[in-house]
């Protein structure tokens, strides 16, 4: 059975296409080894992902790689796949996940683990490492999780510690070699354990005492006690995608994301991801700009983004966005820095970036007492934040974003009370801007991460979390602020699995056998299942949110992050002090250890070696007409065929969008606030149903020709879309909606179509009216169905049907005699319109 089969029974389909714009699909009979990227999350969260985009592009230079795509299969696919006796498969090429060689997972988050197994199982492999056999995939992890990746450590076959740029194209090398050696299993695994930064959890052995902790945690092979992770010295060394893959459903981050810098010397105590990706390796600014360049003519986005852990302390920021607003700026590309710390938010760079649009405005203070920012190294006073957000609403943001945790170390109440004091100062620094303003209070539970100086922490539990968030929903509800919070189950369990060791693996088996899946997500979560599974398998899950002694071995100390546990050990006591550790980016060396200074060391970029200017590069859309008697209508007729049809008309709309940027047609936009491209579509076909005539019309600021439209636009458009003709009408024509007097139909009629169906329908053309009944938010409600209907016809075994407005699925059902969902089944294919009299048609 192929996907193609399954997917009109999907709630999102197009969330399994494949096919997209800067996709890449290879024969598998031309390449030496395949692997499958595989996200264990939905396909919108997974494809806004930079780490997984990056690997893709790198592996699938290499012409003896084929790298394809898997996201992890929501619960209706899911159903379906089983109930099939079906394999996940990959989006490239729709191969099962037991038919590649190596499968890749990225752990980035705790609560994805179930679904790691749930595709394994899916895909046809077995879920312990020992079950496998020589012809089953080799299962590799990697991302932040991996740093502890114990509880998974009966799943894996080996994990990547570090960045993985060139440690798994290394890793690719050596299974290549190992077959070609005709090596075992065994054998493989010996080889991999001798590149940098590969962890193989059967290379190592774990005891226990009596109470639980760990006695002992030894390597069987004497050369390689720890595994060091693996490191890239130079960004701007390091391949990087530039025409990445153009999703064909909006995203989570639907945008241009760039990585301008790697690494944190802040120092939060807190944060994993500081100390893990030590040291500070900055990317050139002429080679961002040159990725920003390259990737939005190849994407068509209108945003880009300029990722780092703390994007407001890239040496070039300024110059940076200001070269990127004189080079996009006209062609209405709006620049967000998603990671922002107080002290590095300047007028300047807001000035910057409300050039185009207003983005996203959030600021972390963590704690909301000057004494706990100290604890936690925080180095921001509230006078900084306050005086930030102040300027960014006399610059016209409307609504402040303000993360912070609870449950740090040393927290009272006091602390508590302290973030809602802060809060109201925020949004009273707003007071009196135009527009008003207003303040979001985002509040995590804080868990203790491995590879921090908190590591060894306690983390507070269920009661204790939904007490401190009660308090500060209360009286931020009286301070007139909205509180958005983490599920304190899911808090917690993120906390037993952060600091989790092999034992949990059985919980974990446990829990997929349960039917947990998509723990990250509130309508998914089932906490009473994961109860179950810690009961099943005897285990008291509040033991591993306890606090650890600073003698303990812990379950990820044969992980090696580069930094020494004497340094966290040195900074959990200045922690507990209240004393602050500088910022080594501005003095002097903290001593963490990480660099050699040599090859390992702080990259920092040269502002002075940049610019000021750099002129608009040629080809973005037109924004502007240069004078009112060039603009035209260029309206098209385009097909949305093969899977195509199962992108829903919104996720159409923004794929069009992007072909048209991508197209470099001058199109006009709107004025106002946010301004939208002059693009209008016909109405939306019902769901996955095929079209031959889909009508959108283009105004634009100046003629082009209809065959350099139509030939640009089908280069650009992906898999399942193609624009069949297009005609130059004046631009005072009316848009398609109001052009179009009828749509035309055509529905295969089942071989059990009623006999008598001729004279059905000759007797609803007569009706003056023909009630029925449809389900609007599940509930049955009458309608008419003869309005709109003007023509029907049996022709060639399929039923005509013309409609002035509506949808023709409930008119079909009826004629039929069936449901609607039987009528979604028949190939169904819009074939024509009608226009108005005048120069309407393409």
């Amino acid at each position: 059975m192929a996907y193609e089969d399954i997917l009109p029974r999907l709630a999102r389909p197009s969330r399994y296409l494949g096919g997209e714009t800067g996709s890449v699909k290879k024969d598998p009979a031309a390449v030496e080894l395949s692997i499958a990227l595989a996200f264990p999350d939905v396909y919108e969260v997974g494809m806004s992902h930079l780490g997984f985009a990056i690997l893709y592009r790198i592996l699938n230079e290499r012409s003896w790689i084929a790298a394809e795509r898997v996201y992890a299969p929501w619960a209706d696919l899911e159903s379906e796949l089983r109930r099939a006796g079906e394999p996940l498969r990959s989006l490239e090429t729709e191969r099962p996940l037991a038919q590649f060689d190596i499968l890749g997972f990225t752990l980035q988050y705790e609560l994805s683990y179930t679904n790691i197994l749930m595709m394994l199982d899916l895909g046809g492999v077995p879920r312990r490492r020992q079950e496998r056999g020589a012809h089953h995939p080799l299962v590799v992890v990697g991302g932040p999780c991996a740093y502890n990746p114990e509880p998974l450590a009966d799943f894996f076959d080996c994990a990547l510690i570090g960045d993985g740029e060139e440690a798994l194209v290394e890793l690719c090398e050596a299974v290549r070699a190992s077959r070609a050696a005709g090596e075992g299993r065994e054998a493989l695994l010996d080889r991999l354990c001798c590149i940098e930064g590969v962890y193989v959890p059967a290379h190592f052995t774990v005891a226990y005492q009596a109470d639980g902790r760990i006695a002992a945690l030894d390597s069987l092979r004497a050369d390689r006690p720890r595994v060091r992770r693996r490191f890239l010295a130079d960004l701007d060394a390091a391949a990087f995608p530039t025409a990445p893959v153009v999703p064909t459903m909006n995203t989570v981050h639907d945008r241009v994301a760039v990585e301008i810098a790697r690494g944190c010397t802040r120092g939060c105590r807190f944060c994993q991801a500081g100390y893990i990706y030590r040291p500070v390796r900055e990317r050139s600014p002429r080679q961002v700009l040159d990725i920003v360049e390259k990737s939005l003519a190849a994407s068509g986005h209108e945003e880009v983004s300029l990722l780092s852990l703390s994007s407001g302390d890239y040496a070039c920021i300024e110059p940076l966005l200001k070269n990127l607003m004189g080079r996009f700026a006209e062609s209405r590309v709006a620049v967000s820095l998603p990671s922002l710390r107080v002290g590095s938010l300047t007028p300047e760079l807001m000035e910057q970036i409300k050039k185009v649009r207003k983005t996203g405005f959030t600021l972390a203070p963590e704690a909301g007492s000057e004494r706990l920012r100290q604890v936690i190294n925080k180095g921001i006073s509230a006078e900084d934040l306050v005086d930030t957000t102040r300027i960014a609403f006399g610059l016209g943001w409307r609504v402040v974003k303000l993360y912070f945790m609870l449950g740090l170390p040393t927290e009272t109440d006091a602390d508590l009370e302290a973030i809602i004091e802060l809060a109201a100062r925020v949004k009273k620094s707003g007071k009196g801007s135009q527009g008003g303003a207003d303040v979001n209070v985002s509040v995590s539970t804080f868990v203790p991460k491995a590879h921090t100086p908190f590591q060894w922490e306690a983390q507070i539990g269920i009661a204790e979390t939904r007490r401190r968030q009660e308090l500060l929903r209360e009286g931020l509800r009286a301070r007139k602020l909205r509180m958005k919070w983490h599920a304190a189950e899911m808090s917690f369990l993120e906390g037993v699995f952060a600091r989790g060791d092999r034992r949990l693996g059985a919980v974990i088996s446990r829990a997929v056998d349960l039917g947990c899946r998509f723990d990250g997500w509130n309508d998914c979560f089932d906490f009473a299942r994961w109860q179950q599974a810690f009961a099943d398998c005897g285990m008291d899950a509040e033991w591993y949110l306890r606090a650890r002694g600073a003698d303990e071995i812990l379950p990820w100390d044969h992980i090696d992050c580069g930094i020494p546990k004497t340094f966290f050990l040195r900074e959990r006591r200045q922690a507990l002090a209240g004393a602050a550790t500088p910022d080594c980016r501005e003095g002097a060396c903290t001593g963490c250890g990480i660099c050699d200074f040599e090859e390992l060391r702080l990259r920092l970029c040269d502002p002075r070696k940049l610019e000021e200017q750099v002129p608009a590069p040629g080809g973005a859309a037109c924004t502007a007409a240069p004078g009112e008697e060039q603009r035209c209508r260029l309206r098209l007729r385009l097909a949305k065929i093969g899977k195509g049809r199962f992108i829903g008309h919104l996720e159409f709309m923004s794929l069009f969008h992007r072909a048209v940027r991508r197209a470099g047609l001058p199109v006009r936009y709107s004025q106002g606030f946010h301004p939208h491209p002059r693009i209008s579509f016909s109405e939306a076909l019902p769901h996955g149903m095929e079209s031959e005539a889909e009508i959108i019309d283009l105004d634009l600021a100046a003629p082009v020709s209809v065959a350099e439209a139509v030939t640009r636009l089908n280069t650009c458009l992906p898999e399942g879309f193609r624009v069949r003709e297009g005609a130059l009408l004046d631009w005072r024509n009316a848009s398609p909606s109001a052009s179009i007097e009828g749509t035309v139909y055509r529905f295969e009629l089942p071989d059990a179509a009623p006999p008598d169906l001729p004279k059905r329908m000759a007797a609803f053309l007569k009706a003056a009216e023909v009630p029925s009944l449809r389900l609007k938010k599940g509930q049955p409600t009458p309608v008419d169905l003869r309005p709109g209907v003007t023509d029907l016809e049996v022709s060639d075994g399929g039923l005509l049907l013309t409609l002035a407005k509506g949808s023709p699925l409930p008119v079909v059902a009826h004629l039929l005699g069936c449901d609607e969902a039987r009528v979604r089944d028949l190939p169904g294919r819009k074939i024509g319109v009608i226009f108005r009299p005048g120069p309407q048609a393409p």
